[in-house]
């Protein structure tokens, strides 16, 4: 491809939870656009033969995975040290990495899963990285929800789920802290260049929440032929990375593409205030 056709060339990009599924086609359509690109993931194995088939399917050389489990913090801290070490700007940053945990578990930082992978993961991760992600503005950060953010309220008194653990309940209530997060921080943002929205990508077909044992895994694997494909899923993720569209566009949430409203309880600024209060103590970071 000439250098026109590749209307990322220069960028640099971060996708998450980028071994498999959505990550790994989002990862690929930034390298296909001329994007040197990061993959992260936890599976170092599965993680690199995708970068590497990612290198091989796009003639791109600048494409290179980089371990890290984002439910931790000091991985996370370390992850953005490594990056720093390599990079000197950051445009496109997508926060992809999540999974669904049938049974309670907390990490080493003492934060339950679900809460501290799909969410705080997402928030510090982008918080420690902001400062690169501005000075290369224009920029853009896309945050990955789902729609099940719907059907959450966030649990102020017990956000790590001890008195009472429903996977469902704190997997919704993770999506729904990431859309708040991304309204509050789109806010804090105004005017720098930077954006920030926020996606349901669709049911998709990967293998997600195969990692539960019994009736959550049997079912996903059940239903597979009626759930969306990963290059379908990732559309929105794209689409909200490279297109001309949504340049300058912020503070949204979007469906198949398109800009739709999200639930009452995302919108509530002073939920979103509260909630950037206590995940900035929960990863020790500036409140």
């Amino acid at each position: 491809m000439a250098r026109s056709d590749k209307p990322l060339h220069g960028k640099v990009s971060i996708v998450t939870g980028a071994a498999s599924g959505i990550g790994a086609m989002t990862a690929q359509a930034l390298a296909q656009q001329g994007a040197a690109v990061i993959l992260v993931d936890r599976d170092s194995e599965k993680g690199a033969t995708t970068a590497n088939q990612i290198k091989q399917q796009t003639d791109s050389p600048a494409v290179e995975f980089m371990w890290a489990d984002l439910s931790v913090q000091k991985e996370i801290r370390r992850l953005v040290q490594q990056f720093r070490n390599r990079y000197q700007r950051l445009d496109v940053l997508v926060n992809n990495a999540g999974a669904f945990f049938r049974r309670r578990q907390e990490t080493a930082d003492g934060i339950e899963m679900t809460f501290a992978l799909n969410y705080l993961a997402y928030f510090l991760l982008t918080n420690l990285l902001l400062d690169t992600i501005r000075a290369s503005a224009p920029a853009r950060i896309i945050n990955v929800s789902s729609r099940s953010h719907a059907r959450a309220q966030i649990n102020f008194d017990d956000l790590h789920s001890r008195s009472s653990y429903r996977g469902l309940r704190a997997y919704a209530q993770s999506k729904l802290a990431i859309v708040l997060f991304t309204y509050e921080l789109a806010r804090r943002l105004e005017g720098t260049g930077v954006t920030v929205n926020t996606l349901h990508p669709g049911v998709v077909a990967t293998s997600f929440a195969t990692n539960n044992r019994g009736v959550v895994s049997l079912s996903m694997r059940l239903f597979r032929s009626a759930l969306i494909s990963p290059e379908q899923g990732a559309q929105t993720s794209i689409y909200l990375a490279t297109s001309p569209e949504v340049e300058g566009v912020t503070g949204k949430y979007f469906v198949k593409q398109k800009a739709v409203p999200s639930s009452q309880a995302s919108q509530d600024t002073a939920t979103a205030g509260r909630l950037w209060q206590m995940s900035a103590k929960m990863t020790k970071l500036p409140v």
